[in-house]
Formats: structure tokens, C-alpha cells, sequence
């Protein structure tokens, strides 16, 4: 029987794999520019790292994680999201000394079951950042920017930042009440769903997408509105910097989280391209997920985002930004051009180029069709008379214009500044 692939997870092949590994390398420009450093964390935690930081009340932990006993009894969960385990090493490596900020993003996979569909699986990919030590709300902003600044460099237009204050434990569990009074007089008409969610988590209410629920979060009170004077002081310097980017951003009132952890700031970044389901990446504050997991007081403000979602929507033109054809081909024929050409292919790689070879050795026509569904730029031409006369004959792929080139040092070093520059000879 044929063995495939498990259902909700999908194999990333060449050809669009190096669409992952370009924006990957966008990323990680960005973020180094902004102090972060990347952190590489395990793909599966104890159950209850998850259960204690994400919310036990959470979809996820109620319905969502890979759990299973491992051989020694243990409970084990596959991670569904990155910030826990980030803080968990933040707190068992004491990254907290000596005091100050830490910067930290990371990139890999993540598992949730849940009903594969467009955009949607159950082993994911996410990219996430977390700054961790500074409650200033310059952080807030800094992060929400170097976030914007790394989609622009994707070529992504018309993207919409949104942000809203979820309060703070001062504050929230005030609004809480409020809110459940008012969602009280109109729990026979919200979906099944939000009546699960009423006495734990009433504020994902505010988020929910059935329709009848959204014209009731309309009328309920909004978190902005309930904010103490220091959430209320801090949101305000939040909008202030922000005020200062040159992209474009709004309040979202009925903007919440599904995570348990979140307060004061919090963000999406919605993309048209995307229909109904818009959010590309999300994030905001969590100030007390730290003491949580045992560690001391440490604010923090951090995102996530898929990057299923986000290659879907990346403008994927020209060579500007994913090429990864091969700089060069060599045709080798005869017994000593198949010599001279392995060492050949090996010194030019050896200083950077990208080449390829015929390893079957077939006809000079065989080989050239080989060439060209290559897509090489070039292809370095090496038979009997070019050994004798110790000279390489380089074709441009693109005009069919050819060159020789002499195999001397003088020779080569010009061959390898003509494949570095991508000039035309």
C-alpha cells in the first residue's frame, strides 16, 4: 500500500521552498537590525508548561494540542505556539542576568489538530518575536514597527495595523463584570460557542465572527473605554510613537486575544488578499507570564505569525527576490574534459558560485538541453579542443553570445567576477 503524507500537514518542495528560506533570511536582516537574536527552543514541552502559560481554558489546551505519555510516564505535549516555550528558557537559563531587555525571535514548526482548510494545518510555521524586560511603551511601538518595516521589505502593500489596550489586572476584571452584564441580556441569541465562553473568557466574544455575534459585540462595552489611568496614560504614549512611523494604523475596540496571557497593548495586521479570516500576524503585552512560570517580574511584548498565510500573499516577482537558479553550467566532453571539469565545478564552488553538471555525460546536445531546463545564466563549454588549446568556452544563456575564456588564474578570477556580478559579457 502506498504510504502518504498524514492529513493536515503538507510536504514544502524545491520551488517554493526557497520562497520560506528567502523570507526567512528577510527576517532575520530585520530583526538583527533591531538587537533581536534568534532562539531555537524543543518542538515538544511538558503538558503543563502549556496548560499553565496558554490557559487551561483555552481552545487550544481544551481541544487543539498533540499530548501523549511518553516510555517514562511523562506527560509530553508537541508545542502549539512559541511564546511559552520562550519563556520557560527565559526562566531556566536566568536570561534575566544581568537586568536589562532581552530580544529573542525564533522560526519553526508548530501543532494544533484542527480541520485542515485553505491556509490552515495542523503542522504549522510561525516566525515570533518576544522582547522581554521593559514595560515602556516604546517597546510596544519599536516591535509593531520592526514589524511593519519587515512586511514592506516582502513588497507587501495595503496592509492595516491595528491596535487596541486590554487593560491590566488593575482594570480588567472590572470591565469583566461589566461586560458579562451586558452579554447576560443576550446569551440566547450568541452562537453556541460564545455561550461556552461566558463564564471563562466573555472577552472573546468581542472577536467572534458569526455573524450574529459580531452585531451584538457592536453594542457592548468596549475595553478603551474601562481602562484605568495607567493603562489609559500608557496606551496614549503607545499612539504617540506610533504616530511618528510612516505607516498607517487604527483602533480596533473589539480587538482581543484568544490567549489568556495578553494585556494592555495588543495587535493585528490584517491583509485584504485574505477574505474573511484577514490576520496575518497578531500579538501584544503579556507582563505576568514570566512570574507565571516562577521567574521574577518581567514585562514583555511579542508576536507570531504564519507563514503559510504570509508566502500567500508575498508578491513573488522577478529576480529581486527568489533566485536560485544556477549561476553556471558545465558541459564536459571526453574522458579528460569530465577531469578538468569536476575540479573545475568544485574550485568555482568553492568560491560561491552556484554549479551545476551533466553527471550522466551525455552528447554536447543531450547536455545543452540538460542546460537549459537548468536555467543557468551560463553555460562553461569543455571538449577535446578546448584541453588541447587550455581555454573554456563560455555561452551567455541569454543572448546566446559566447566567450572564451582562458583556464589560467587570470582567466578564472575573470570568469568568477563575471559570475558574482551577474554582468553580461
Amino acid at each position: 500500500m502506498k504510504i502518504q503524507s498524514i492529513r493536515g500537514v503538507k510536504d514544502i518542495l524545491p520551488g517554493e521552498v526557497e520562497k520560506w528560506q528567502w523570507v526567512e533570511q528577510i527576517a532575520a536582516q530585520v530583526f538583527h537590525r533591531y538587537g533581536f537574536k534568534e532562539i531555537r527552543v524543543p518542538i515538544f514541552e511538558k503538558t503543563g508548561l502549556f496548560a499553565r502559560g496558554i490557559g487551561e481554558t483555552t481552545d487550544i489546551v481544551e481541544k487543539e494540542m498533540y499530548t501523549f505519555t511518553d516510555r517514562g510516564g511523562e506527560q509530553i505535549t508537541l508545542r502549539p505556539e512559541g511564546t511559552a516555550s520562550v519563556v520557560r528558557s527565559y526562566v531556566e537559563h536566568k536570561l534575566y542576568n544581568p537586568p536589562g531587555v532581552v530580544k529573542l525571535y525564533y522560526a519553526g514548526p508548530m501543532f494544533r489538530y484542527e480541520r485542515p482548510q485553505a491556509g490552515r494545518f495542523r503542522q504549522f510555521y510561525q516566525i515570533g518575536v518576544e522582547a522581554m524586560g521593559s514595560g515602556n511603551p516604546m517597546i510596544d511601538a519599536e516591535v509593531m514597527l520592526m514589524l511593519m518595516e519587515f512586511f514592506s521589505r516582502l513588497g507587501l502593500m495595503g496592509l492595516e495595523l491595528q491596535i487596541n489596550s486590554l487593560g491590566c489586572p488593575a482594570c480588567r476584571p472590572g470591565y469583566r463584570e461589566i461586560l458579562k452584564d451586558r452579554i447576560r441580556e443576550r446569551l440566547s441569541s450568541l452562537c453556541p460557542n460564545c455561550n461556552a465562553r461566558y463564564e471563562r473568557n466573555p472577552l472573546r466574544i468581542l472577536d467572534c465572527k458569526t455573524p450574529q455575534c459580531v452585531e451584538i459585540a457592536r453594542d457592548l462595552p468596549k475595553t478603551k473605554d474601562h481602562l484605568c489611568e495607567t493603562c489609559r496614560s500608557n496606551f496614549a504614549e503607545v499612539q504617540s510613537f506610533l504616530d511618528m512611523s510612516p505607516f498607517a494604523w487604527s483602533i480596533n475596540p473589539l480587538l482581543v486575544r484568544g490567549l489568556d496571557y495578553y494585556s494592555r497593548t495588543t495587535f493585528e495586521v490584517k491583509s485584504e488578499k485574505l477574505g474573511a479570516q484577514d490576520a496575518i500576524c497578531g500579538g501584544g503585552r503579556y507582563d505576568s507570564l514570566v512570574e507565571e512560570f516562577d521567574g521574577p517580574p518581567t514585562p514583555c511584548f511579542g508576536f507570531a505569525l504564519g507563514m503559510e498565510r504570509l508566502i500567500s500573499i508575498i508578491p513573488f516577482e522577478g529576480p529581486s527576490t527568489v533566485n536560485r537558479k544556477p549561476d553556471l553550467f558545465v558541459v564536459s566532453l571526453g574522458p579528460e574534459a569530465r577531469k578538468t571539469g569536476f575540479q573545475l565545478v568544485q574550485t568555482l564552488r568553492s568560491k560561491g558560485m552556484a554549479v551545476e553538471r551533466d553527471y550522466e555525460e551525455g552528447s554536447m546536445k543531450s547536455q545543452m538541453r540538460k542546460a537549459n531546463k537548468s536555467d543557468a545564466r551560463f553555460v562553461l563549454i569543455l571538449g577535446e579542443n578546448e584541453i588541447r588549446e587550455n581555454k573554456y568556452l563560455l555561452k551567455n544563456m541569454q543572448d546566446g553570445n559566447q566567450t572564451e575564456i582562458h583556464a589560467t588564474e587570470a582567466g578564472l578570477e575573470s570568469l568568477f567576477t563575471l559570475l558574482g556580478s551577474g554582468e553580461t559579457p
